[in-house]
């Protein structure tokens, strides 16, 4: 037992992670799924990597149909809890290759909980459809129709677009910068036209109820953000850290940690800008 959970525990963990979108639903299935593996007969174990990725999906879906209603009732926009990948040996075996980006677990939000299942088994994980059939009980020609419905919800991207998108410290510092120094075309010039902000309170700290869109209206929020601070006489700092495998921005005050950022790069500019405010999401960036 002990041997089966130091092998797969990353894997599972990755997999509950992102079919979930929370840190502490991954890692209750994962533990769920360790706590029945006891009264499980080692005959079902010859191919032990399938059949814990099929309990801990089970368990996933268990906790998504709950979840569901929560999040229908959630104050403002919700967003997924990031997770710190440079430091989390956890995580470490498999995020290269099967840690999708935070812009497409945001996406993952409009899929149904089956949907969003077989995606992440195909699509991050790369199973094939007679292995997702068997882990989700239903067909193989019903999981590529799940798939291909699940890929219509979607904008369209490129095959790699489910990678991490790339954003080095040194362009994330510059676009920092330039809010800092009130350079409003230096930010301007980063952003997408198209560019969509999407801020993350849950009632629990101040976050626009709805998402932000267009290059002007996205400038104008994040000036009010900086000039506010200022106004307070907060002195923010600014950390880059990597999490969910891309870097990602963690802002301080005073009074300790007051959001996360990620954004999403599109053509070498921002598209996506993702703030998250909710403390209840942040409690593995508190030091």
């Amino acid at each position: 037992m002990q041997d089966l959970f130091e092998q797969y525990k990353g894997l599972l963990f990755s997999l509950a992670y992102q079919i979930t979108g929370s840190v502490s639903d991954a890692e209750d299935a994962v533990q769920d799924v360790f706590v029945k593996l006891y009264n499980v007969k080692p005959e079902k174990l010859t191919e032990p990597k399938a059949y814990l990725c099929k309990m801990v999906t089970n368990s996933c879906l268990d906790l998504l149909k709950s979840a569901r209603k929560q999040r229908e009732q959630y104050f403002g926009e919700w967003l997924p809890e990031p997770i710190i990948t440079s430091t989390d040996e956890l995580l470490e075996p498999v995020i290269q290759n099967e840690m999708v980006s935070y812009a497409l677990l945001v996406l993952l939000e409009k899929f149904s909980p089956s949907e969003r299942a077989v995606f992440v088994l195909r699509e991050a994980f790369g199973f094939e459809y007679g292995a997702i059939a068997d882990i989700v009980g239903k067909s193989e020609v019903n999981c590529r129709q799940i798939f291909k419905r699940a890929k219509g919800k979607m904008p369209m991207v490129s095959p790699e677009s489910h990678r991490s998108p790339e954003a080095s410290k040194e362009w994330i510092w510059e676009f920092m910068q330039a809010l800092e120094q009130d350079d409003v075309d230096g930010v301007v010039s980063m952003l997408s036209k198209d560019v969509i902000l999407v801020s993350d309170g849950g009632g629990k700290a101040i976050a626009a109820v709805h998402p932000i869109e267009s290059r002007q209206s996205v400038t104008r929020f994040l000036f009010g953000l900086i000039h506010k601070a200022h106004q307070d006489g907060e002195i923010l700092d600014f950390e880059i850290l990597e999490m969910n495998g891309q870097n990602g921005i963690v802002i301080r005050s005073a009074q300790g940690i007051e959001a996360v950022a990620l954004v999403h790069i599109e053509e070498e500019l921002i598209g996506n800008i993702y703030i998250i405010r909710n403390p209840d999401k942040l409690r593995s960036f508190i030091k």
